[in-house]
């Protein structure tokens, strides 16, 4: 197969990372409506997503594993069929608890089947221009904001949150399982960097590699990267409204945050290709933990747009380098699992903001602890990158 078609790999991933990151998003879009008609606390609606993170963790680390054993294509194919039918029966949902149970654990497991295999099949597909490949991937999140929220709030406007959530469930089907199809497994393996054959890992190698530091490291900054900026994502079209922005300007807030993400993740990944991973992800994750408060200043449209470009820019923008330091440190053959397990962490991180956000304004009326705790958990995302070992220091998976 040429390796023209590896770009179509990246754009399989990228419509593949839109669409369910986007679905899984649109909570945010939905979570007005869905209160006001049902009642339901946003804490108790906000836990959805919660569980979303806290299932989208292991099942990311299971479904890398399978990617590992299985080959991708299955795997996304599985998570197609699942994503259409979780959306399907959260919009029929009568009790908080079967919402809770059919957008909080069957999204999430079925969201979680995307990221880590796709992003593990696209670096194996690419010797080169590797940053950038994984960071176009990821672009589909970046996206996603920008297609399935507005969507959402279009067909939610046009009639209700149940047809809306109904209709896009469908959509994830249409656009996902041919998507799936088109997945095929890379010709790159560790043998083209030297580093063995691609039979399966032992589970000793798996062990040692997740005892390392580099793992460790690795594993810790995308926990408090993920906790310093979920929050905020989450909570900004409410916080917004809160603010006195309008509903629709609320949501193109989020967009622009989206559209940002998108550049940001170009932009990192040719600067990553460049100038190295660390450095590149550092100064990303400072510039997220200081630009966090700023949202506690502003209160008019055009602020809440200035800090938007900023700040999607540098969240979105340092996302996909984790992929790249785990390719680098541990190359291919265990790639999936590795960055399964690595995603499971960032998905407690994701877990927290959401749920921490909603309760604080239960309980406060207002969200300016959740940018504070954002804010710090932003800084102890940057103290932990520094600790990262050099790239020279790779574990070898196989015999000398």
């Amino acid at each position: 197969m040429g390796s023209s078609y590896r770009w179509v790999i990246v754009g399989v991933g990228a419509l593949m990372s839109c669409v369910a990151i986007g679905a899984m998003f649109s909570l945010a879009i939905f979570l007005e409506p869905i209160a006001s008609d049902t009642g339901w606390s946003r804490t108790g609606i906000s836990s959805a997503m919660t569980l979303n993170f806290l299932v989208m963790g292991l099942g990311g680390f299971a479904w890398g594993a399978a990617s590992d054993r299985f080959g991708a294509r299955i795997v996304v194919l599985i998570g197609a069929a699942l994503l259409g039918l979780a959306l399907v029966l959260a919009s029929r949902a009568n009790s908080l608890l079967a919402f809770q149970s059919a957008y909080g654990i069957l999204v999430g497991l079925s969201a979680s089947a995307f990221f880590a295999p796709m992003i593990a099949t696209v670096t194996g597909w690419f010797d080169t221009n590797r940053g950038l490949a994984v960071s176009l991937v990821s672009a589909g999140m970046g996206v996603a904001p920008m297609t399935i929220s507005p969507i959402a709030r279009w067909l939610i406007s046009a009639s209700d949150w149940r047809t809306a959530m109904l209709l896009i469930g469908l959509l994830a089907w249409v656009l996902l399982v041919p998507a799936a199809l088109l997945v095929r497994r890379p010709p790159l393996g560790d043998a083209a960097t030297g580093d063995g054959s691609q039979a399966e890992a032992p589970a000793s190698s798996l062990r040692r590699a997740f005892l390392s530091p580099q793992f460790v490291v690795l594993g810790l900054t995308f926990f408090f990267c993920c906790a310093a900026h979920s929050g905020p994502i989450f909570h900004m079209v409410s916080y917004a409204i809160f603010c006195g922005i309008g509903p629709m300007a609320a949501v193109s807030i989020y967009s622009v945050e989206g559209l940002a993400g998108l550049g940001g993740r170009i932009l990192y990944g040719m600067l990553a290709d460049r100038l190295g991973v660390k450095p590149v992800l550092v100064a990303g994750l400072a510039i997220q933990a200081i630009i966090v408060p700023g949202y506690l200043m502003v209160s008019e449209v055009g602020g809440f747009y200035a800090l938007a470009v900023i700040f999607g820019g540098t969240y979105g923008g340092v996302m996909p380098l984790y992929a790249v330091l785990a390719r680098e440190y541990f190359g291919q053959r265990i790639l999936g699992t590795l960055f399964g397990a690595a995603t499971m962490l960032s998905s407690l991180g994701m877990a927290l903001g959401p749920l921490a956000g909603g309760w604080l304004f239960d309980r406060y009326g207002n969200y300016d602890l959740l940018f504070v705790a954002s804010a710090i958990a932003g800084l102890m995302a940057v103290a932990t990158a520094l600790a990262f070992p050099p790239l020279k220091q790779r574990l070898r998976m196989s015999p000398a």
